[in-house]
């Protein structure tokens, strides 16, 4: 495969769970991803941001074939996720790995850190007995720990070894994709640091290619080549990181940036979204932000906008944007100039 080959294709895949409202209710339609489209090339990141709630996590989990998709398809290296729970589909997660948010809730207490991290090398029944055994003590070493981490039980490390651990674990099966989900929202900042250096080091030697989810903008700029930002289970804007949030397009993604920290921005510069994000069972007639959005026209309550082109690397959902102009940049409404640090 040539590197500007996408490793990950993802086309249009939609999930929807069914709930009622009480024991007689009728059963209502979640729509909890709704036709997102991204592709990721070996040794990129593409990150994705948005608020709790957005559809993050379970585009997460179908890409890596954790879930299926109700509509839509992923493929990986040119072929479809196979069905979940059969031989193929299992010799594909050798080559998929998940990195999850909480580090303490994704390891058995009950089992040192060593055994855990060996347990994919069991599982694909990679290498023989003294093999196992010293590519433990490599994937511990690779991410900072030492063998004596690995005679520990979870609740004897600290919250930034244990989520190095983790990463020892994805790294076990030597995959080409790993998808990172919120990896370092529960660690203190200089841990968290710590952490993502490691993890792009990482992704440098072996070129990995990752889907890096967060709501943490200064994390996702670092680690990201590219950013599509979600709202209410679909891509609103994607483009280059740097670009993105030097020039954000989409009044979703103004206020996503303007809410980051930034020396030197006054309070009064920051864009204050109202309300809550609408009810996924019950969404807005034409584009699902227009009730939050200061700039809404009537086109915008009864029209859903389309993820279009605009030039520059930047696909934006929004009819009041405006493709690249002389600047080379395209534009959305008139808001103040913003950037995250």
């Amino acid at each position: 495969m040539s590197a500007t080959t996408p490793l990950v294709e993802v086309e249009a895949i939609a999930r929807r769970y069914t709930m009622k409202k009480g024991v007689f209710g009728a059963p209502i339609e979640v729509r909890a991803v709704d036709g997102v489209s991204f592709s990721i090339r070996r040794g990129e990141t593409l990150g994705i941001v948005g608020e709790s709630g957005s559809g993050k996590s379970t585009t997460g989990r179908m890409v890596l074939g954790l879930e299926m998709p109700d509509a839509g398809t992923v493929r990986f290296d040119g072929a479809a996720i196979p069905p979940i729970g059969g031989a193929e589909w299992r010799r594909q997660r050798a080559r998929m790995q998940m990195i999850f948010q909480d580090p303490l809730a994704a390891l058995d207490r009950r089992l040192p850190i060593a055994a855990q991290v060996r347990e994919p090398l069991d599982i694909h029944l990679i290498g023989n007995e003294a093999e196992r055994e010293a590519r433990v003590v490599e994937l511990l070493r690779d991410v900072g720990l030492s063998a004596d981490h690995g005679r520990r039980y979870p609740h004897e490390l600290s919250g930034g070894q244990r989520q190095r651990a983790v990463l020892a674990r994805a790294l076990a099966t030597r995959p080409d994709f790993l998808v990172c989900d919120e990896p370092v929202s529960a660690l203190d900042v200089s841990i968290q640091a710590q952490v993502v250096n490691q993890l792009i080091d990482i992704q440098a030697a072996l070129g990995l290619a990752m889907l890096f989810i967060s709501h943490d903008l200064r994390v996702v700029r670092q680690v990201s080549r590219r950013v599509g930002v979600m709202y209410l289970g679909r891509i609103v804007e994607e483009g280059d990181a740097d670009d993105l949030f030097a020039t954000p397009v989409h009044p979703y993604t103004r206020a996503l940036v303007s809410a980051a920290p930034h020396p030197g921005r006054k309070p009064t510069e920051r864009i204050v979204l109202t309300g809550d994000p609408p009810n996924p069972a019950d969404r807005p007639s034409g584009c699902a932000f227009h009730p939050r959005c200061a700039f809404a026209v009537a086109r915008c309550r009864v029209e859903s906008p389309v993820l279009a082109d605009l030039g520059a690397g930047r696909q934006v959902a929004c009819h009041l944007a405006s493709p690249a102009g002389a600047g080379g940049v395209p534009t959305g409404p008139k808001l103040p100039a913003l950037e995250v640090a």
